[in-house]
């Protein structure tokens, strides 16, 4: 077998090519981490030859997800793995190396598990560590239906795979992550220009400081209990007739 697949290494390393530039191309157009999940799932089970179906486990404050799958199936086998606290998904998460085990191996290690996956119709598993951010690791998930259906060069292929899926989920992540700061500075920068506006016009209406007015909106919306720009906006609305834009 490893030999027929060695034949044809072009072949299948063009199917992971394809697979990534597709990856690549969901970056630009889907604005949503978990469809991003779910298209590294749909393009694994293209790009590793035997590869039936795909999950992918995400592992935050040492407690494991299903983020993403192609089927039900696949996910309900990942929670039997989260149910004991082991299994090829949780072993390649936690130690950072790829799992390869056939229906038999695991049979030996998770029980449970492998009995469930046999009547389910799975034959063998290969799992891949997976690095979506600091907060998230995890790993990509194969479940196949052969019973010895993965060999060397499949992981090779997904640990190809995944390396360059981790370095373009971590970019999407990154830019994901400026963009919410950016947002979080334009709020606070518009809470900012209408407190300012309010402390305008106090010191035009009472000829006080601005420090003076700051703290005439201060002790108001604490006695409110109102954040101070709301407050702030409230009263720009009701001196101005105008309501501040946001």
């Amino acid at each position: 077998m490893d030999n027929m697949r060695n034949n044809s290494w072009p072949m299948v390393l063009d199917e992971v090519t394809g697979a990534l530039e597709k990856l690549i191309a969901a970056l630009d157009n889907v604005d949503d981490s978990a469809l991003l999940l779910h298209e590294v799932c749909e393009q694994v089970t293209r790009a590793i030859p035997g590869v039936d179906e795909a999950t992918i486990t995400l592992i935050t404050a040492d407690m494991p997800t299903t983020a993403a799958t192609t089927s039900e199936t696949a996910a309900a086998l990942d929670r039997d793995q989260y149910a004991v606290g082991d299994g090829p998904c949780l072993q390649a998460a936690r130690t950072g190396a790829m799992v390869r085990v056939s229906i038999a191996d695991a049979a030996e290690c998770w029980p449970v598990f492998a009995k469930d996956a046999a009547e389910a119709g799975f034959g063998s598993f290969l799992s891949a560590p997976l690095v979506v951010s600091d907060k998230h690791a995890g790993a990509v998930n194969c479940y196949s239906t052969r019973d010895h259906g993965f060999a060397e060069l499949d992981e090779k292929l997904l640990d190809l795979y995944t390396t360059a899926a981790t370095a373009a989920l971590r970019t999407y992540n990154r830019y994901q992550h400026a963009h919410e700061t950016a947002e979080q500075l334009r709020t606070a920068l518009s809470s900012r220009a209408v407190i300012d506006q309010a402390k305008g016009i106090l010191m035009a209406l009472r000829r006080i400081s601005a420090d003076e007015a700051f703290s005439l909106l201060v002790e108001q919306s604490q006695r409110e209990n109102v954040k101070l720009r709301d407050f702030a906006a409230r009263f720009v609305t009701h001196a101005t007739g105008v309501t501040p834009t946001t």
